[in-house]
Parts: C-alpha cells; sequence; structure tokens
C-alpha cells in the first residue's frame, strides 16, 4: 500500500507523543479534526483538552523522530507491509466500536481478512490439554472451510493451533499481536506467522520494534474482542487472559462461545463461568454457525479447488472423540487419569495395562500427559 508523507506523519507523530495513547488521541481528535490540524492549534488550545504538560510535548518535535519516520519509511517500501489511519479505507471499521480504536495499525499481509464477512475469534491457555488444541484446531479448520476467518493472538497453545487450522482449511486468519508486527513472539512461531502473512495477516497497534511486555496483551484482546462477531474459548483457568477477551467481546455486544470441559480441569473452570454468566455452550461448528446465521447469512466455502475441503469438526460431527469397545478407553473414560486410579478401574496387571497404553498412544487414541497422567484424544 503506497502511503505519501501526509498520509500518516503526521498520524505517527500524534502518537509518538509522550502521553498521547489512543484515548487522548481520540480527544484531540474529536476537538481540532486531523492530526494536522491538531498540531496547528496555538498551546492554550490543546491545554485546555489535554493539559498543558502534553499540550507543550504536543508542540516538541519527538524524541528521535527522523529515526522513526525513516525506519517506518523504510518498512513500508515492502508491499506486503501497511500501515492503516483511522482515516485509511481499508481501517477494519469493526474496531470503531471501540472507545479508544488505535488511531494507528500495523499489518502484515493482506488487510482486507480483517474486514471479512465472517469472523470468529478462537482463544485460550497458553498451556492447553492435547485434546483442548486438537477442539481449537478442528474447530478453527472447520469454520475456515466455511469461509469464515479465524481471528488470534499468535500466543502458544490454543491461538496457535485456532490459526494452524485455519491456514490447514486454506481460509484466511488474522493474528493480532502484543509486540511490533516486526517481531514475533513467542519466537518459534516465526514460520507460522510468515504463513499468517501469506494468507490474512498480522496486525498489531504497536510500533515498529516494540518488545513482548506483560501490558501489552490486555491492550491486544480488546482488538481481538472487536475484530470478530463472536470469540470461542476453547480452555481456560479462571483469571486466564481469554477470559478478559470474552468479557470485552461481551460488552461489545458481540457473542461469546465456550466449550465445556471436566470438572475436574482447572482449564475447564474459566468456559465453565462463562457458561453459567450466559455464554453459548459449543459442542459441534453448528452451534457457532447457528447463532450467527442472521449476521453471517450462508457458508462460502473455500478451497483453491473450489470445493469444501473434509474436515472432522463439522456441523454434524462434534469434536470430541468417537464411542469405543475399547475396555481401557471406557475406563479412562474423558478425564485426564493417573496411571494407578485408571489400573484401578480396570484391573489388569501393570505390564499387560502398559503395552496396550502405548498401542492406543501410537494408534491417536490418547496422549501421556505429564506426571503419569493420560487423557483420551479426538481423533483429527
Amino acid at each position: 500500500m503506497a502511503h505519501g508523507p501526509d498520509d500518516w506523519e503526521d498520524w505517527l507523530r500524534l502518537l509518538a507523543t509522550e502521553g498521547v495513547g489512543p484515548a487522548t488521541a481520540h480527544q484531540l481528535l474529536r476537538a481540532f479534526g486531523g492530526p494536522a490540524a491538531i498540531f496547528a492549534q496555538r498551546p492554550a488550545a490543546l491545554a485546555r483538552v489535554v493539559g498543558e504538560t502534553v499540550a507543550a510535548r504536543l508542540l516538541r518535535t519527538p524524541t528521535d523522530w527522523d529515526a522513526q519516520r525513516t525506519r517506518l519509511r523504510t518498512w513500508l517500501a515492502d508491499d506486503t507491509h501497511h500501515l492503516l489511519t483511522l482515516a485509511d479505507p481499508d481501517y477494519p471499521r469493526a474496531l470503531l466500536d471501540l472507545p479508544d480504536a488505535p488511531p494507528l495499525l500495523y499489518a502484515v499481509g493482506d488487510v482486507r481478512a480483517a474486514a471479512a464477512a465472517r469472523r470468529l475469534a478462537i482463544v485460550g491457555s497458553r498451556n492447553p490439554t492435547p485434546q483442548g488444541a486438537d477442539n481449537a484446531e478442528s474447530f478453527a479448520r472447520a469454520l475456515a472451510a466455511e469461509g469464515v476467518c479465524v481471528i488470534s493472538g499468535l500466543a502458544a497453545g490454543i491461538d496457535a493451533a485456532a490459526h494452524r487450522g485455519a491456514l490447514a482449511a486454506g481460509g484466511p486468519t488474522v493474528a493480532v499481536v502484543g509486540t511490533g508486527v516486526d517481531r514475533v513472539y513467542p519466537a518459534r512461531h516465526r514460520a507460522l506467522a510468515q504463513a499468517i502473512a501469506a494468507h490474512g495477516c498480522v496486525v498489531s497497534e504497536l510500533p515498529l520494534g516494540t518488545p513482548p511486555l506483560p501490558a501489552h496483551f490486555p491492550r491486544r484482546n480488546r482488538l481481538i474482542a472487536a475484530l470478530a462477531h463472536g470469540t470461542l474459548v476453547v480452555e481456560a483457568a479462571l483469571g486466564s487472559g481469554s477470559l478478559i477477551t470474552a468479557e470485552l467481546a461481551a460488552h461489545l455486544g458481540r457473542e461469546v462461545f465456550a466449550i465445556p470441559g471436566s470438572i475436574h480441569s482447572p482449564l475447564a473452570r474459566g468456559c465453565h463461568a462463562l457458561i453459567r454468566q450466559g455464554a453459548k455452550l459449543v459442542e459441534t461448528v453448528a452451534h457457532i454457525t447457528e447463532e450467527l446465521h442472521a449476521l453471517w447469512g450462508a457458508p462460502v466455502p473455500l478451497g483453491t479447488d473450489g470445493h469444501t475441503r473434509t474436515v472432522t469438526a463439522t456441523d454434524e460431527t462434534p469434536a470430541v472423540p468417537t464411542p469405543t469397545d475399547d475396555p481401557i478407553l471406557a475406563a479412562l473414560g474423558y478425564d485426564p487419569t493417573p496411571l494407578d486410579v485408571l489400573q484401578a478401574r480396570c484391573g489388569w496387571d501393570t505390564a499387560r495395562l502398559q503395552a496396550h497404553l502405548l498401542t492406543l498412544e501410537l494408534d491417536g487414541h490418547l496422549q501421556r500427559l505429564p506426571g503419569g497422567w493420560w487423557q483420551r484424544l479426538g481423533r483429527a
């Protein structure tokens, strides 16, 4: 996307001014119009809106201003790099529901993905159970196959699984990150971030070079909540950042969905709390598409060959394991279970049980967890 100096330099200077964040920027924009008009004001006029200290800073050139402009101009030389202002026609209109919508958005990839007709956020724990990660990936794959843009935060765990599921279906996905878009956190997701940018986009409101700091992620969460028509929480402990995203989504009038889990699992308690508060309990993709049908309309299947891809979490098929006659799977149930409890349930000797568990693990029916626990898996 081409940008001339008048398109972004005044916006960059506004946000580069110490003491001016999104909320303060909106105060100034409401009072005076665009950034150029703000910088044309007299000190007294600015002070009436933001106080004398910030007014004085606005009339001074920001620290390292030349270096900041040069860095951004160099970055924008890449055709896949974009800087969107509130005045840009490609700026995602959904973000305007936020009282502090970012005046600037940095993006890598196709920014149109963030304004797709059907958008759903999938969020959850950074340390999910194996089944939780499988659920996130299969739901995302099924939704993407129906033309839904999957939005998440590129974090470890559920976020990464959701992005991978969308990519596997050939659908778009958007990663909203808590760093500058020129940085990847966690670093091991660099290849994933590149794939997202190639089939959707990576977005941030934070300046280039911004490192991952704890305060950035709640800010990131509000963008995820606002961009999507609804938010699906797959696994979340009480106090999880995913619950913040869900709460923000509800406050914005978006739908909130949650996948239930075991009453014994700490990672299910956040989802259960959301359900008690009115979130829709989700077992299949149909539960989401039916709720959002009035907004989304009929599905738009995706695929490079023009056909819907075959996926596991379809409208008719829950993203949970199918029944089996295997006695050990029956004894295991769907909760994480320690070996000694499983042995007490089935009555098998240790050698026979461990050999059978290994076979089931190799066949993809269950997974070994830390501490000698086992959990049953859905088939991918």
